[in-house]
């Protein structure tokens, strides 16, 4: 299991999925909130690559699962980055 979370944080399109997601809510975040498209776009991003594989190694659920945590890393070292981006700029 670990195995697949770490070749899941190492994914650059999971990775580039998540920093749009980033951008996304920062662009829309006075209309939609902040909470809700995050959350539904982890899951989102956590399942469709697992059904979209060919062939997975493990199976259905536990490749969401492990793209629900190698997401949620994602997301926070993204959302870190985007702070220190928004403080650093003005």
């Amino acid at each position: 299991m670990m195995d697949l979370i770490q070749s899941q944080l190492l994914d650059p399109l999971r990775a580039g999925l998540i920093i749009g997601l980033v951008i996304t809510m920062l662009r829309t975040a006075r209309v939609t909130g902040q909470t809700v498209p995050l959350l539904a776009g982890v899951l989102f991003v956590a399942v469709i690559l697992p059904l979209t594989n060919p062939k997975p190694p493990v199976t259905l659920t536990e490749a969401v699962l492990a793209g629900l945590i190698s997401n949620l890393v994602l997301l926070g070292i993204v959302l870190g980055l985007a702070t220190l981006w928004r403080r650093f700029r003005g």
